[in-house]
Formats: structure tokens, sequence, C-alpha cells
């Protein structure tokens, strides 16, 4: 019988490719998985190919913050002629003083500083703590 198909050579001789004998030989030749060993072995990897790497996402906090609205952003607020505005209703935890009030405005809300309810009071107005 002839052969029809030409034999394939394989690999032949020690190793075939990949360099030293030690080379590509499965997990251990990675050096660890993923970006592990960034800081030690990895590091001349990271300088060339990644300098941004570290740094890059920065720390984000997961508690809530409280969301918060300043005293010249109330009068703002007001739609009708009550002068009687409760934040909590709107979503707002603390009031904070940066800006002024020309009108006497009565505030329900849960928080606030010193100097926004100095500044309330001054205007004629006070502020009543809602939980």
């Amino acid at each position: 019988m002839t052969a029809r198909f030409k034999q394939k050579r394989k690999g032949r001789g020690s190793g075939t490719g990949y360099g030293s004998k030690k080379k590509h030989r499965g997990k251990g030749s990675r050096g660890g998985k993923g970006f592990a060993g960034l800081h030690k072995h990895k590091w001349s990897w990271v300088v060339s190919k990644a300098p941004q790497h570290y740094g890059y996402k920065g720390f984000v906090s997961r508690r809530k913050k409280e969301k918060a609205i300043n005293v010249g952003d109330v009068e703002k607020l007001i739609t009708d002629n009550r002068n009687e505005i409760d934040l909590k209703t709107l979503g707002y935890g603390k009031l904070l003083s940066r800006g002024n009030v020309q009108s006497a405005l009565t505030v329900k809300v849960a928080k606030f500083t010193e100097r926004a309810k100095e500044k309330i009071e001054k205007a004629g107005g006070r502020i009543e703590v809602v939980e």
C-alpha cells in the first residue's frame, strides 16, 4: 500500500522550543496568578509595561454619605408663601452654613451645624429637629 500523506515531523530533540527545561511548564512558571507578585518578582513588569497600575483606583468608602444642603440654597426650594420647608421629605439629612438667608424660615431637618442655626435665627427663622 502506498502512502498518500507525508508523515508529520513532530518536535525532535531536547524539549523542543520554549528555551530551557523549566520554562513553559504549567502553572508554576507563571510566578503566581493574575497580578500576584507585582511588588516583588514582577516589579520590573510593572515599571516597564504598567507604570500607572498603582493608585489608579484609589479608595472608595462603602459608607453612605448623608445628603446635605447649604443655607443659601434653602430659599430656592420654597415654592409657596408659607416660608416653611421640610428638608427630610426632600431627601436632605443635614443643613450646612454656606450662604445667607434673607427671609424668616422654619426649617425641619435631622441635623444641622451651629453656624447654620445662627444664620437662620438671625434672619428671624427657626430650626425644628425631625428624626
